[in-house]
């Protein structure tokens, strides 16, 4: 896909800081738009990058991450994700979250996908990694989670978000480009 770098874009005017904390700022903007209108623009700024790791064993299985999730106020079956500080590596991070919210620990890693969340609203990236050659340990949650864990065949795993059992977005994406993957017989051993 080619962008047209000759497209005008938008003017930012003013940034006004409504809220901040160690996660998120979130700003009112005066701007104008690329067709020349000014416009009003309201922008979450994310100080993480979200990092979500799919692992798989030699049988195929991999391990879905339940909690409850305050912001939709329901339980969410998910891979298992985390943020990476800004300067952080995010193939650390994951590695972290891997263990924190599971106990695995893989051998070998590989990038899966890269995409940027709601970005009408936000800036906030994501970045998922596939993850092999599992050891297992004793998982580490943080102190706000209340996590249950579940090992699941990865069709399975697929199958729950096709038909809505796993609602979240980098989850989804991830398990759909894992499954378009194993159509192509493109998932590396």
């Amino acid at each position: 896909m080619t962008t047209n770098k000759t497209q005008p874009s938008w003017v930012t005017h003013s940034t006004d800081i409504v809220y901040d904390n160690p996660w998120i700022t979130v700003s009112h903007r005066n701007v104008t738009a690329p067709t020349g209108k000014d416009a009003i623009y309201g922008m979450v700024h994310f100080k993480n990058v979200a990092v979500a790791v799919i692992p798989i064993d030699e049988e195929g299985y991999t391990w879905l991450v339940g909690q409850h999730r305050y912001t939709l106020d329901c339980y969410s079956w998910e891979v298992p994700e985390g943020g990476s500080h800004l300067t952080e590596s995010t193939l650390e991070a994951a590695k972290r979250e891997l263990l924190e919210e599971t106990g695995i620990v893989a051998e070998h890693w590989q990038e899966l996908l890269q995409l940027h969340t709601s970005n009408s609203v936000t800036d906030e990236r994501a970045i998922a990694y596939i993850a092999r050659g599992l050891s297992f340990n004793e998982a580490e949650p943080d102190d706000t989670e209340v996590l249950e864990r579940q090992r699941v065949p990865i069709t399975t795993a697929i199958e729950m978000a096709m038909d809505g059992r796993i609602t979240d977005a980098l989850a989804m994406a991830s398990l759909f480009k894992i499954k378009i993957m194993m159509d192509q017989q493109a998932l590396s051993e």
